[in-house]
């Protein structure tokens, strides 16, 4: 058995009934559902499935064959989890999800993957023929990665989470780039499997990338900041002929708010970076 289950198999049908086709190997009886089968199979035909044991403990053979088999690596989709057991993982098969054991899993609960998150994952099968998917190591994730291009400097992306370290955070890109995210960088750890938000602060020689989950100074200013970044942003010049200094009236004219909101909007500004002050204007910086 250890060689059928978990696999693409071939199979020879013995016998049906009104839901099921029977089809054996290497004396293994498997049922094949009826509703997968456009042709219909006949005694002595030949099939070729992936074979599997479902969650009614029945040997079952699918022409649904998923991407991740023992040997193979794909990602999987986490759809519950059992604090005894591990987080259960949907790999494409009709009625079975796989199991990626506690032992594999992070100590703290909180890190668990949660359902929907995403689990690189291979399957194995242990000496009682149950299926486990196991996840892939640091070396699958390095073998399967691409060098990211210097010009993704400080650009937004996407990332899944595949391994948490005392150093720091690793993920991998839909592109497939590897990325280490510093404590430094987040604002709390993220879960395993867990998809990030997270922007490119810097590169390494090899293609990998320094990402952090925390926004930009500017993106976390308040409303009345981001209102005179936006007019900065939208003016010709990048400038606005105001300054702390401005009138308190002429200010509630222009721009709907009191004088000490716009200096403390006019201050978040300052320390994030984005403008300077003269004696007569505000003026957006120039990105280097």
């Amino acid at each position: 058995m250890n060689n059928l289950l978990g696999r693409v198999i071939d199979t020879k049908m013995t016998d049906e009934n009104e839901k099921y086709y029977f089809l054996q190997n290497s004396g293994s009886v498997f049922q094949l559902d009826k509703a997968e089968q456009v042709e219909p199979l006949h005694i002595g035909g030949h099939f070729k499935g992936f074979a599997y044991e479902n969650e009614d403990h029945k040997l079952q053979i699918t022409s649904k064959i998923p991407k991740i088999q023992i040997g193979r690596m794909g990602f999987g989709t986490v759809v519950q989890s059992r604090r005894d057991l591990g987080v259960f993982v949907n790999i494409g098969l009709p009625n079975k999800d796989i199991v990626v054991s506690l032992d594999e899993l992070p100590t703290i609960k909180s890190l668990w993957p949660q359902k929907g998150d995403r689990l690189m994952v291979s399957l194995s099968l242990d000496n009682k023929n149950r299926l486990w998917a196991n996840l892939a190591d640091e070396t699958t994730f390095q073998e399967i990665s691409q060098p990211a291009p210097k010009t993704m400097k400080n650009q937004n992306l996407k990332a899944t989470v595949y391994r948490l370290k005392l150093v720091g955070t690793l993920v991998i890109t839909s592109d497939y780039y590897l990325g280490f995210v510093h404590p430094d960088e987040r604002e709390q750890e993220p879960r395993l499997g867990e998809e990030v938000s997270a922007r490119v602060i810097g590169i390494h020689p090899d293609g990998t990338l320094n990402l952090s989950l925390k926004p930009r100074s500017y993106e976390a200013i308040g409303d009345d900041a981001a209102m005179l970044l936006a007019l900065l942003q939208h003016n010709e010049d990048h400038s606005l002929p105001f300054t702390d200094k401005s009138d308190p009236a002429a200010i509630k004219t222009e721009f709907g708010i009191s004088k000490g909101q716009f200096k403390r909007a006019v201050g978040h500004l300052l320390k994030a970076g984005v403008i300077t002050e003269t004696k007569t204007e505000l003026k957006l910086k120039t990105e280097e």
